[in-house]
């Protein structure tokens, strides 16, 4: 309390320094008064009406220099006929709103070799859930003999498959376009033989049906595995700025679905300037950059800019790290659907880590719904984690 009024003031002190101080008047000369008048209307008119010249500009008028900013034509390359062409078609299919289907359904779409090592998982996993997904099968290599209901007629025509080459991005577009014919379908998920799910059915349904982005993976890589794979053929449609990296292991809302069976432009580009021992040995991979970089160039806030497939990469070898039977638990599946992380290591010699927080719908949660790569002698494992255990 003796602090509080010693903060106090006398009312008498308080008027005494609030008061008017008289000072004697000041008539300072005509010339001065004449000459503030002459200033202040040259500024009125260097306001009102501001100069063409940009000298003049930055000398009077700061709202001057936005005019002639704005009036100066900004050069813009003309497009060629391709790309005004792709361009009205990709711009129409962003900004065209989709029918909504009464039964939205996910598109799982398996990419494999041959056999399906997880077929019984998978059908573990689908079981009670048959109106809100469907499957589809692109076999390289040979048909796998299915032992699962949901796969049985369920493989589309396919070609063969290279790694590294666009044969990969050849089967992913067959998939989704034979996905894209079941107009229900409004999720559409790339997986291989090796992944499996890290949660129960209607997390990931729930997950992806109701998100307002595609979870494509796609960061800026300053090191030679990222943008040291650009080449200058792709000019002028495809700018080094725009040239991103990340997993092939997508998911795709329908419009963007349909976007990517509907370019043939970057896709040609891709095709033809980014394989395997291109310009002094450089490889690129089609796979990891033509998706991630189609969407930072027409809709980078519309993806996630993440994979919901985790992938360890820790060994810093050219394949991930294989989950073998004895790695598997519980534990490790509980913990791989708990990050909320993205994590990319840049291949330049920073080595920089890039953490993004994985978000959803504006909302931090946590990053993946399936996992690879698993060995086949992990099956009785993982059949044994999700038969015993309702959520994951």
């Amino acid at each position: 309390m003796k602090i509080a009024r010693s903060w106090r003031l006398d009312m008498k002190e308080f008027f005494m320094m609030s008061g008017s101080r008289h000072r004697p008047h000041v008539k300072g000369p005509k010339w001065i008064v004449v000459l503030v008048c002459m200033v202040s209307i040259f500024l009125i008119a260097a306001y009102t009406y501001p100069p063409r010249s940009s000298a003049a500009c930055y000398l009077f008028s700061a709202t001057g220099c936005s005019v002639i900013k704005n009036l100066q034509p900004v050069p813009v390359r003309e497009l060629t006929d391709a790309e005004q062409a792709a361009e009205v078609v990709i711009r129409e299919i962003l900004k065209t709103p989709l029918i909504q289907s009464k039964n939205p359904k996910i598109a799982f779409m398996f990419m494999t070799p041959g056999q399906l090592p997880f077929e019984k998982l998978w059908d573990l996993f689908f079981q009670g859930h048959e109106d809100r997904f469907t499957v589809y099968v692109h076999a390289s290599k040979e048909a796998p003999p299915h032992v699962s209901r949901y796969f049985i007629g369920r493989n589309i025509r396919s070609e063969k498959v290279e790694w590294g080459r666009i044969s990969m991005v050849d089967a992913e577009r067959r998939l989704v376009s034979n996905a894209l014919k079941d107009p229900d379908n409004q999720q559409f998920v790339l997986l291989s033989d090796s992944c499996v799910p890290i949660h129960n059915f209607d997390y990931v349904y729930n997950h992806l049906i109701f998100t307002n982005v595609s979870f494509i993976d796609s960061f800026e890589d300053p090191g030679p595995h990222g943008v040291g794979r650009y080449s200058e053929h792709m000019l002028p449609e495809v700018e080094k700025k725009y040239f991103q990296k990340g997993s092939q292991w997508f998911t795709l809302k329908r419009q963007h679905a349909i976007l990517i069976t509907a370019d043939s432009l970057y896709y040609n580009k891709f095709r033809d300037y980014c394989r395997p021992g291109m310009e002094e040995n450089r490889n690129c991979y089609s796979d990891e950059h033509y998706l991630p970089t189609l969407f930072k160039m027409f809709d980078p806030k519309g993806i996630a800019s993440y994979s919901v497939t985790y992938t360890d990469w820790s060994e810093m070898k050219w394949h991930p790290r294989l989950f073998r039977a004895q790695d598997v638990s519980f534990d490790l599946l509980k913990t791989m659907g708990s990050i909320q992380d993205s994590i990319h290591i840049t291949s330049d010699e920073k080595r920089t880590v890039l953490t993004r927080p994985c978000m959803w719908n504006g909302m931090k949660r946590p990053c993946y719904l399936f996992a690879r790569k698993f060995d086949p002698d992990s099956l009785d494992s993982l059949m044994k984690i999700f038969t015993n255990h309702t959520t994951i």
